[in-house]
């Protein structure tokens, strides 16, 4: 289970066996989420909306970095 940042509280990760389209999971200490990388599209959400706000701004300003190690990691399965 690739960790891609922690910050804010919010660790950003994904599965060793993810699948399409690229996503991003992210927990803190209240709950987690799914979020899809090209449109930024919860698909799960367990957080409270204070939390997912700022969870997605994290996302939206790492998108570039978080689908390059996405591409990287599966590009060597």
């Amino acid at each position: 289970m690739p960790t891609l940042l922690i910050q804010e509280g919010f660790k950003f990760f994904f599965y060793a066996n993810e699948h399409e389209p690229k996503h991003i999971h992210v927990e803190n200490a209240n709950g987690f989420a799914k979020i899809e990388l090209a449109t930024l599209r919860v698909t799960n959400n367990h957080m409270r909306s204070k939390d997912l706000k700022k969870a997605l701004s994290i996302v939206e300003a790492n998108k570039g970095n978080f689908e390059r190690k996405w591409d990287e990691y599966f590009s060597q399965r």
